[in-house]
């Protein structure tokens, strides 16, 4: 469990980027943190492996402060996947995914090996192995990025808004591709977006974020779509939320009816 106990970040300007912020996000589940830019959502991320730092109040991972953790060594620990993959251009497909476990001190024999294997994982062909990242679509980079992130196995994954950059074809895929490998790994994500019907597509949880970095509302799909808590949120989910509230129950109907088939493997009782 990730928690935060009345964080607040104040930058030497005064600006407020969260505002005293409660939040416990859950272990194994996909929590997403949304809102209009300047919300303090990625600065929220962020402030988990220290690449931002609290001002006040504390950040902690499975009851242990991050502040008592050296930086390097507690991102080690939490894949982090950002815009555009950010992939070393000078490495190849291979090497990018090897990166961090080779840190860690893994040989490179074995840690190319479990590159090649967490490629087949995210739906890479191999031959793009020896590949350098110029040479592949953005959504093709996302995978790699994505791949990269689970390379040390880590308990949790940092995304922010990961698939923004690519066309809204390639980006249905990678969610739901992202939304399969969740199923098999049942990692603590954090996921950052500014879109809501991302959110609701992926999320088990969503916090809503306002300008100013407060939290307006922090539940689940279902019932975010159907009892807002304020004005904001209502404004901020717009006037299709009906339509969306009908789009996520008859995705949660066709995944029970796919569940409940002749021959399905049943769900896990905390999956979607």
């Amino acid at each position: 469990m990730i928690t935060f106990a009345g964080v607040t970040k104040r930058y030497p300007d005064g600006t407020v980027a969260v505002d005293h912020l409660d939040l416990e996000i859950p272990a194994g589940e996909i929590t997403v943190l949304v809102g209009p830019s300047g919300c303090g959502k990625t600065t929220t991320l962020r402030m988990i492996n220290r690449m931002v730092e609290a001002t006040e109040g504390t950040v902690t991972v499975d009851g242990r402060n991050v502040r008592d953790v050296d930086p390097p060594t507690l991102r080690r620990g939490i894949g982090y996947v950002i815009q555009q993959a950010g992939l070393f251009p000078h490495r190849t497909i291979l090497d990018n995914i090897a990166t961090v476990p080779l840190l860690l001190g893994r040989d490179k024999k074995r840690a190319r090996a479990d590159a090649r294997a967490l490629m087949e994982r995210v739906g890479l062909d191999a031959a793009f192995a020896r590949r350098y990242p110029a040479q592949l679509s953005g959504g093709q980079q996302q995978r790699v990025g994505v791949a990269r992130a689970l390379a040390a196995d880590p308990p949790i994954l940092l995304m922010d808004e990961p698939f923004s950059a690519v066309d809204p074809i390639v980006r249905g895929g990678l969610q739901d591709e992202f939304l399969r490998l969740q199923s098999e790994l049942e990692k603590t994500i954090v996921f950052v977006t500014h879109d809501i019907d991302e959110a609701v597509k992926l999320g088990h949880r969503i916090a809503v974020f306002q300008v100013g970095g407060k939290l307006a509302q922090y539940t689940s799909p279902d019932e975010l779509l159907d009892a807002p808590a304020s004005d904001f949120v209502r404004d901020f989910l717009g006037g299709e939320r009906g339509i969306r509230r009908l789009r996520f129950a008859q995705e949660l109907e066709a995944e029970a009816a796919a569940e409940n088939a002749p021959g399905a493997v049943p769900a896990k009782a905390d999956e979607r």
